[in-house]
């Protein structure tokens, strides 16, 4: 989840009558109601279709683990991209007002397309190269599926071996096939898989118009020098918590369900995220006048150039279904075949990542190794050593969205005290719960240890946020040591992870931005912002690669046995734990020499 960050740099300078002198809104310039409002509405839109993005993927299109988690990250990845192309396309001609109401309304249709789902693919297994239908029975717990060979239809387990067994009426084995030779898929609709990525395309295009540029119309809001700049953002970046909040409860209850309601379906889900978007939109749009002067055109961009950039937009989409489409139908490198046939084996996405953030990282630093002071050079050492560091931190954290949710369908007990039943979906509102409770507890206490002079470095920050992922992952695994004869874990284990989770993230988060500005040479702030985006980009990216990893079989969207999932799930977060607390005790440690080479910067 997003949290407040301190700076919001490139802020134009504005020349107009300030909006603070006038009206006020809880001491703040009156517009920021409106903008908080906008913010809330959008990242209710946002949280609540990204809660079913995952399970939509596995459950409605069948798509195996590896292909739901492969697109799910790269649709993340690119979330986080193309804002770096929407707040140039603001500066240079269409204003950060024009630019938020032309991305509200692209996402608002993406989250329109995503209805069209049609109707659920239907279930296939592919065994020793034969093809054969398979007819689900039952459902939730009771679900089970069966293989129709001939006239016989035969019960699919799963067995602790991965081998599978298929039963026959009175339970007893016809065959045994062995670990690979099962292969389970769904025929689905080519029209709805088309809608699904064009969907996602609109989405990620218009939010790289509407994310920068609705925080640079906050930042407008004040004048040069307004001590109230700072709580201003975080009063604005409430809003994001405060919609993802309610979303990710009310999204998931009308696409599934909760208890014995089964839900409207996944196209109510997703309409609901369109009226929180479409909402935003009108909240611009329909102003009064009361923003006027508030992210206006630049005064030197050409006054006729909107349409091209309009038009640039819309041909980007199909540029988007590409490299989702290459997502999709990617086939990882066979085994042994080295770093460069790995990176040579990517789909184009993953070269894109992966090449420019090893190029432009040990690029800038040679650069400012030449052209910058040696305590210059130091300060941009020590800012990229805290990026690298930052892309581990959201890597792992980001498996809320798709290893997390896919382990509370599958292997959580999702009972609230025996009272009700939330959906998995709903589990990821933990985050955005905690955030709230915690951030003014956060920013109290920092202010505290600050007056007393104790409040830790950034780098200390940041290898305490690494190693709080760590530890939730191992609460979690702690918690599966409980889990009964069902191999389901308790709801409030996975609660503990996001609890552990939420305060590591406010760790981190809120200083981000500002140590970037802070430690970046002048002449190349720009450059070192888009390289801090890039990095929470390549995040996500691999963050859909780590989630590979927990891929487990599955059958018409349920898994083919839940000890093995459950044992699978417990391995990975495990090794994330492990990797995430021995990064950060390294951390850590490089603190010392990181605080010198920052030169007093806090």
């Amino acid at each position: 989840m997003e949290t407040p960050t301190a700076d919001s740099p490139g802020e134009p300078d504005i020349s107009h009558v300030n909006p603070a002198s006038g009206e006020t809104w809880f001491g703040h310039p009156r517009q920021l109601a409106r903008l908080f409002s906008t913010e809330a509405m959008e990242r209710f839109g946002y949280y609540g279709m990204r809660a079913l993005l995952t399970l939509y993927l596995a459950q409605h299109f069948l798509f195996s683990d590896t292909t739901t988690t492969g697109i799910y990250g790269g649709f993340t990845a690119l979330v986080y991209l193309t804002p770096l192309i929407g707040g140039l396309m603001a500066d240079r001609f269409l204003g950060s007002k024009r630019s938020v109401k032309f991305g509200a309304i692209m996402m608002s249709l993406g989250y329109l397309t995503l209805c069209f789902g049609g109707q659920p693919a239907k279930p296939v297994a592919t065994i020793d190269g034969q093809r054969y239908e398979v007819t689900v029975q039952g459902s939730g717990d009771a679900r089970r599926q069966f293989v129709v060979d001939g006239d016989r239809q035969l019960l699919i387990k799963g067995n602790e071996d991965k081998t599978v067994s298929l039963l026959d009426g009175d339970g007893k084995e016809a065959r045994r096939i062995a670990e690979g030779g099962f292969v389970a898929s769904g025929e689905r609709s080519s029209v709805a898989v088309f809608l699904l990525l064009i969907g996602l395309a609109l989405i990620t295009i218009g939010n790289g118009f509407f994310k920068p540029n609705i925080s640079t119309m906050v930042g407008a809001l004040y004048a040069q020098g307004d001590r109230r700049r700072d709580a201003g953002f975080t009063i604005f970046y409430m809003g994001i918590n405060l919609g993802s909040l309610f979303s990710q409860i009310l999204c998931p209850l009308l696409a599934v369900g909760m208890g014995s309601w089964g839900g409207l379906g996944w196209w109510a889900g997703f309409a609901l995220a369109a009226v929180g978007m479409l909402v935003s939109w009108c909240l611009i749009q329909f102003d009064g006048g009361k923003l006027d002067g508030i992210g206006d055109r630049p005064a030197d961009a050409p006054v006729n150039r909107d349409w091209l950039v309009y038009i640039g937009a819309i041909l980007a989409i199909p540029v988007a279904w590409f490299l989702f489409t290459n997502l999709m139908n990617y086939v990882p490198p066979a085994a042994g075949s080295g770093i460069i046939g790995y990176f040579l084996g990517l789909p184009v996405m993953g070269k894109i990542m992966f090449g420019t953030f090893l190029i432009s990282v040990p690029g800038i630093l040679i650069w400012s190794y030449f052209n910058g002071s040696r305590q210059e050079f130091q300060m941009m050492l020590a800012a990229m050593v805290l990026i690298t560091f930052n892309t581990v931190f959201w890597t792992l954290f980001e498996q809320a969205g798709s290893s997390l949710t896919l382990f509370a369908d599958r292997n959580t007990d999702l009972s609230v005290f025996g009272l009700f039943s939330i959906s998995a979906g709903q589990t990821q509102f933990f985050n955005a719960l905690f955030i709230v409770l915690l951030a003014p507890v956060f920013s109290v206490m920092w202010n505290g240890m600050a007056k007393r002079g104790i409040e830790p470095t950034i780098p200390i920050k940041f290898g305490i946020a690494l190693m709080g992922v760590g530890v939730g992952f191992l609460i979690l695994v702690w918690g599966s040591q409980f889990a009964g004869a069902d191999y389901k874990v308790g709801l409030w284990w996975l609660a503990g992870l996001y609890l552990v989770h939420s305060m590591a993230e406010l760790c981190i988060s809120p200083v981000g931005l500002s140590m970037v500005t802070k430690l970046s040479i002048a002449r190349i702030v720009g450059m070192m912002m888009g390289v801090w985006f890039l990095s929470i980009a390549v995040a996500q990216y691999v963050a859909g690669i780590v989630a590979q990893f927990a891929s487990v079989e599955t059958v018409g969207g349920q898994v083919t046995n839940l000890k093995v999932s459950l044992d699978t799930y417990v391995g990975v977060f495990t090794t994330i734990a492990e990797i995430s607390i021995v990064l950060g005790v390294v951390l850590l440690l490089l603190s010392f020499p990181l605080k010198k080479w920052m030169h007093g910067v806090q």
